[in-house]
């Protein structure tokens, strides 16, 4: 189990969303929290949330996670104002949404910056003194469409397709080398924060459109308990078993269950497509 009254949480896009809610709920089990984003104005409401939150101590920085250098300032400065962090949550996050040749060069190089390169820059930057420390915690909050394809999704799915893999890379290197420092990898389906406002379930039953504080909460219960996967809902996990099926039935099966249509009707949030 993990313990989290008492640690240190840093949660990157924390401002909003899945992030503000994890905040919340890491808070309320007794954390202090600190917040990454680039949302200034909504990082303060955050803040204040957690500071009303039983006095929580909080603490709040503006950090483009993408940016290499700023990740290092801004954690030097984590470190030196706060401590040691103990559970790194990674959740910011970009979508462009849109087929590949309609995203632009500079889309592309965002999603994979925000959603790729910032793991490598803030695990960097906090997992030595985990390792040091022979305890820790990583949480990597990547999708479904990390373990399929989607139409629409290209440069997403490619970036969290690589969020996967980095994390099980670095479960099976801790595995060996500092045991006390535990991983979790989270995949959700759809998640009504409005960053995949528009988007349909043709089989909501099986692939429903999920609820941010019911993801949140399950997230904060994977970490207590160690969990290296969450899997949301349980048919995600059922994917990799799915793929012993020629292509062709794959590619089928996927298509009716409505995963290549869904992005038909995205709209996305107004402005930044930012988790």
């Amino acid at each position: 189990m993990t313990a989290i009254a008492g640690k240190n949480v840093l949660v990157t896009g924390g401002a909003s969303g899945l992030g503000r809610l994890v905040a919340l709920k890491m808070a309320g089990r007794g954390a202090t929290l600190v917040l990454w984003d680039l949302h200034e104005g909504n990082t303060a409401r955050v803040l204040d949330e957690l500071k009303a939150q039983r006095g929580r101590q909080a603490w709040a920085y503006c950090c483009d996670v993408s940016d290499r250098s700023q990740v290092y300032q801004t954690a030097a400065r984590v470190k030196q104002e706060v401590g040691p962090v103990h559970i790194l949550v990674n959740n910011a996050g970009v979508v462009t949404g849109k087929p590949l040749l309609d995203a632009s060069d500079q889309e592309i190089e965002r999603t994979m910056g925000v959603n790729t390169m910032a793991l490598f820059w803030t695990c960097k930057a906090f997992l030595g003194d985990m390792i040091r420390a022979g305890s820790g915690h990583v949480v990597t909050v990547a999708s479904a469409a990390g373990v399929i394809g989607v139409a629409g999704l290209a440069d997403y799915c490619a970036s969290k397709w690589a969020a996967v893999g980095l994390n099980e890379s670095l479960r099976a290197e801790l595995r060996k080398t500092a045991p006390g420092v535990r991983t979790t990898v989270v995949c959700p389906h759809y998640v009504d924060t409005g960053m995949f406002r528009g988007v349909k379930s043709r089989a909501s039953w099986l692939l429903p459109i999920l609820k941010q504080d019911r993801v949140a909460e399950q997230i904060v219960r994977a970490v207590e308990r160690n969990r290296p996967a969450l899997m949301l809902p349980r048919l995600v996990g059922l994917v990799p078993v799915l793929r012993v099926l020629p292509v062709a039935l794959f590619d089928a099966a996927a298509r009716r269950l409505g995963v290549q249509s869904a992005m038909e009707t995205f709209v996305g949030r107004a402005g930044s497509g930012s988790e």
